[in-house]
């Protein structure tokens, strides 16, 4: 409210004590404010540090009960892998011994028959080479395999090898190629001649009992085929005693089962319970040395509450009682001194003027 000056030193005096001590408050609100937000920060971050170590403690916990499933997980999984191996390989040994043992006879008999071809062709005086399966198949050739055999002789000795020389040949011309193939005509062809005069010409029965042999040979490798591959396909496996390995195989599983549900457990078990002892126990540590945080910080907050109460109650009070006559701009502590000086020299007899003459002379300057 407006009040008459009797006065203008002493409103002055006054004003700037006002003035000086808003100064003073502004600058205590200042470091009180930087005070609060410096322990509130400190408060945070300590109480981050306290949840941090909480959550990695609980983390390395975890880990630690997850890890030692897993551990005993895998080497019970890793037995159980080689135990299967171990079934397998029975298995397979099994499927082995009973190939051999049902084709015995067959294999037996095939030997005999191969005796009984080699001391037939020493007897007649039939070259070694006309016993193998390639000779047969150019001269005597029986059934799909022999005779592709036979073709594809025909093709490597009249075509593949013509024309391989041909095409090797620095001057290339189509008489050259009909020289070429004559030439292997006569070659391949002459020699298949000359090989069969020698041979199925003066040994024709020989050759020809020895055919009957290889083809009773082969009729014994293809039962000897078929029944391998049944023996392959049958499923039924209670004839190779896997038995052992099956029940070691059926506890290992059930062993492995087990430890994933108990893991399961352990870690509900945890996150129900040990989990919240943890935490609980981590924080009662941490406990005291917050609180006394938090009362510090709650002090300075207070503190720092109790001068913004007393600024604001300053600044209503200076505006109320000297803004009215000294304006906004001459507020501060200087200005109202400098106003004073004036009035004190003379120069001025009260506050307007005074502000006339100062202004006069920031004009001047």
């Amino acid at each position: 409210m407006a009040q008459t000056i009797t006065d203008f030193r002493e409103f002055l005096t006054d004003a700037k004590q006002i003035a000086a001590e808003l100064s003073e408050l502004e600058q205590s609100e200042a470091q009180a404010r930087e005070e609060e937000s410096r322990l509130l920060r400190t408060l945070e971050a300590e109480k981050k540090a306290v949840t941090d170590n909480i959550n990695q403690t609980v983390k390395r916990r975890r880990d630690e009960i997850s890890k030692s499933y897993d551990n005993e997980i895998s080497i019970t999984q890793d037995r159980l892998k080689k135990t299967r191996a171990r079934r397998e390989k029975a298995k397979n040994q099994g499927i082995k011994d009973r190939i051999e043992e049902e084709t015995s006879e067959l294999h037996l008999h095939n030997r005999e028959l191969k005796v009984r071809m080699k001391t037939l062709f020493q007897k007649e005086h039939v070259p070694a080479f006309c016993q193998s399966g390639f000779y047969y198949a150019l001269y005597f050739p029986r059934g799909l395999k022999e005779s592709l055999i036979l073709l594809a002789t025909l093709i490597v000795c009249f075509l593949l090898i013509p024309y391989g020389i041909y095409s090797a040949a620095p001057v290339q011309k189509t008489v050259y190629l009909i020289l070429i193939y004559f030439a292997c005509v006569l070659v391949f062809g002459g020699l298949y001649t000359v090989v069969g005069n020698m041979t199925r010409g003066r040994h024709q029965k020989a050759l020809r009992e020895g055919r009957q042999i290889r083809n009773v040979m082969q009729s014994n490798y293809r039962k000897i085929r078929m029944i391998t591959s049944s023996i392959k396909r049958d499923k039924n496996e209670s004839v190779y005693n896997l038995e052992k390995y099956d029940d070691e195989i059926s506890q290992l599983e059930q062993d492995v089962d087990d430890m994933l549900k108990k893991k399961k457990d352990a870690l509900n078990t945890f996150e129900n319970v040990t989990r919240m002892i943890i935490s609980d126990e981590i924080a009662q540590n941490s406990r005291e040395k917050l609180e006394a945080m938090e009362a510090r910080h709650e002090e300075a907050s207070s503190h720092l509450k109790y001068i913004q109460t007393i600024l604001q109650e300053k600044r209503i009070y200076m505006t109320n009682t000297y803004e009215t006559y000294l304006g906004k701009e001459f507020l501060s502590a200087e200005r109202i001194e400098a106003l004073k000086t004036i009035i004190e020299a003379g120069e001025a007899s009260n506050i307007s003027e005074a502000i006339e003459v100062y202004r006069g002379r920031g004009k001047k300057e």
